[in-house]
């Protein structure tokens, strides 16, 4: 298996135990625990990252060097 697999692989692993994390490390409610991580933490990862994309697609568009150009 590669290894950028392996870090995906851990990353996803990480991200599903984190309610469990924060339900014991904060002591809080399970259903208040996996509001706070796993899927929602996906979702708002995407949404930004889609964001980041569009707003560059868009300066692209607009003859701008872009916002991840190197100085």
């Amino acid at each position: 298996m590669p290894p950028h697999h392996l870090r995906g692989c851990a990353f996803l692993s990480l991200v599903a135990v984190i309610p469990s994390l924060v339900q014991s490390g904060l002591r809080v409610d399970f259903a208040i625990a996996s509001f706070l991580g796993g899927t929602g933490l996906l979702i708002v990862i995407s949404v930004c990252l889609d964001l980041v994309q569009k707003i560059d697609s868009h300066l692209i568009m607009r003859n701008y060097s872009g916002l991840m150009s190197k100085r």
